[in-house]
């Protein structure tokens, strides 16, 4: 009976938390709509093997998140679902489903690894910031995040029971995570795994990882679509490797600088509102360290923990090293900092002990402060910063009630069972209020729907779509959205038929002698709306 009501409860929390308001806004940034969009050719093409971006190879991603988005856009289709199955939705339901068997797998490893804390565990990973936000997004990095989550649980439910089952999951899992982003998901994994033998001076451990018949697995189910994908388009092994890996871990290139400490601030807003905990078990972890030295690796707990803090702290310190950050990269973080969480958590639910109350307090505040940020996103997203009026004095009380009324229920006798449940009301107040409040004016302002929409409305029919001085993330956000290639004036690809054009206003200052007349002689141009929440103008351009 225990076990069911876990069950229901991490369900219903995993059910919300995950999958909750997919829909609520439109596509964003550069990645989302184009991930999307590829997934879509794929589909249309009935082309399993080769990535297409607007008929063109885009060979930048391995296949894994297309093949999920490829699968629902199927289903969405096969039950009558609006716009062909293709929608923010379907786009977005393979990181929402990785995540939900992420925390899955969380759940059951830790019933056999650490038997009595695998439902905080699951449900501390479920509410951290970084796991809820991209599960909601279409990208590859819930996959790969996913994927090897899995992977490290089985190979160390291996590493302490032996069964070479868990070791054939481990492989199969970093095949999958080689499908999902590339090589990463082995080199991160084989850092991983040689440091804690290292530490632990167990070789031998690493002699019985190289098991041949998990190494022959991992090729059997990673390899077929590498082999493939060279077959058909021979610029593969330069694009994907050469350019997308090493060039952009080496280099620049794709113009994503940050200094060197930029995922320190990263993962510590990504494990909110555990961050404090979180904080709290690395200190008393290198206490013990400093007091015990190699003695604090010694026993189960010892070197569970050990492979927890190499899991957490490896991709942080490999992307940190790389010219070229993006905060989706140390995602696999995410899980190892929550399950040290937990462990922590458990230690001190067992040893009995209170939450002292500068300690509630802080957590109380850290929680008010996820809600205010999260009442306040709206006016964020319309205003670009924080402005002080009604709406943020409201937001400002509301979350003084919440982390005062989570900071006394911490310092009661039964503070430690009640941290759980209660700072997992802050989460779902706070997701609550970014879906419910702030996803129509992120919609507004920072996706290319609500001008797709306004673009539909003036002409049904597929007319041409230009653009002039527009960014790159709003051009991918309307190829996507109506379905075909946007044109570029400064590229010289000037439409010769009838077409909208869509640029700024600051570009076309005058609705009667525009900046780009110069591009379209003797043609008429008339101007029909705008949309300030993004400040764009839209034209109609005449025939030449």
């Amino acid at each position: 009976m225990r076990s069911r009501t876990e069950l229901l409860l991490l369900v219903a929390c995993c059910g919300f938390l995950l999958f909750y308001g997919l829909g609520a806004f439109g596509l964003l940034g550069a990645d989302e709509p184009r991930y999307a969009q590829v997934a879509r050719e794929m589909l249309d093409r009935g082309d399993w093997i080769t990535p297409t971006l607007n008929g063109k190879p885009w060979l930048e991603k391995p296949p894994l998140y297309y093949w999920q988005a490829m699968l629902a856009y199927r289903v969405a289709r096969a039950f009558g679902s609006g716009n062909d199955g293709v929608n923010e939705r379907t786009a977005r339901l393979p990181g929402a489903i990785d995540g939900a068997i992420m925390i899955a797998a969380i759940y059951f490893f830790l019933r056999r690894l650490r038997p009595g804390s695998e439902l905080d565990a699951a449900l501390i990973a479920a509410s951290c910031a970084g796991v809820i936000g991209f599960a909601h997004a279409a990208s590859t990095d819930m996959p790969l995040t996913a994927a090897l989550t899995i992977a490290f649980l089985a190979w160390y439910t291996w590493y302490e029971s032996g069964r070479r089952l868990y070791l054939a999951v481990f492989y199969m899992c970093l095949a999958l995570g080689m499908l999902a982003k590339g090589p990463v998901a082995p080199a991160l994994a084989g850092v991983i795994i040689l440091l804690f033998v290292a530490v632990r001076r167990d070789s031998n451990a690493l002699l019985r990882t190289l098991w041949i018949p998990g190494i022959a697995l991992f090729l059997v189910a990673a390899l077929p679509w590498y082999i493939a994908v060279q077959m058909r388009n021979p610029d593969f092994f330069r694009v994907f490797i050469l350019e997308h890996n090493l060039a952009r871990f080496s280099t620049n290139v794709y113009h994503h600088p940050q200094p060197v400490w930029f995922y320190l601030p990263v993962f510590l807003l990504a494990a909110m509102p555990w961050t404090l905990w979180l904080i709290m078990a690395l200190v008393e972890r290198v206490r013990l360290i400093l007091s015990k030295g190699r003695q604090a690796f010694v026993g189960s707990d010892n070197s569970w923990h050990l492979f927890l803090i190499l899991w957490m702290v490896v991709p942080i310190l490999f992307f940190s090293a790389s010219e070229s950050k993006l905060p989706g990269y140390i995602l696999p973080s995410v899980p190892a900092g929550a399950l040290l969480v937990a462990e922590y958590l458990a230690t001190r639910l067992e040893q009995k002990t209170k939450i002292s109350r500068p300690l509630a307090i802080a957590h109380g505040l850290l929680c008010g402060l996820l809600i205010f940020a999260a009442l306040s996103a709206a006016s964020v997203a319309l205003n670009h910063r924080l402005a002080f009026g009604q709406g943020t004095y409201i937001a400002a009380t509301i979350a003084a009630v919440f982390a005062i009324g989570i900071s006394a229920a911490l310092v009661t006798r039964s503070g430690p069972q009640l941290l759980r449940p209660a700072t997992m009301i802050a989460v779902i107040v706070s997701v609550t209020a970014v879906i419910r409040l702030a996803a129509p004016v992120i919609d507004a302002t920072q996706s290319s729907r609500p001008v797709a929409e306004i673009i539909q409305d003036f002409s049904h029919e597929r007319v041409p779509v230009a653009l002039y001085h527009v960014s790159r993330v709003q051009q991918y956000g309307l190829d996507f959205y109506l379905n075909r290639p946007t044109q570029i004036y400064e590229e010289g690809k000037v439409p010769s038929d009838s077409h909208l054009l869509i640029t700024a206003p600051n570009i076309a200052a005058s609705t009667t002698q525009p900046e780009f007349s110069a591009l379209i002689p003797g043609r008429k141009v008339s101007y029909l709306t705008g949309v300030p929440a993004q400040k764009l103008a839209i034209y109609w351009v005449g025939k030449e």
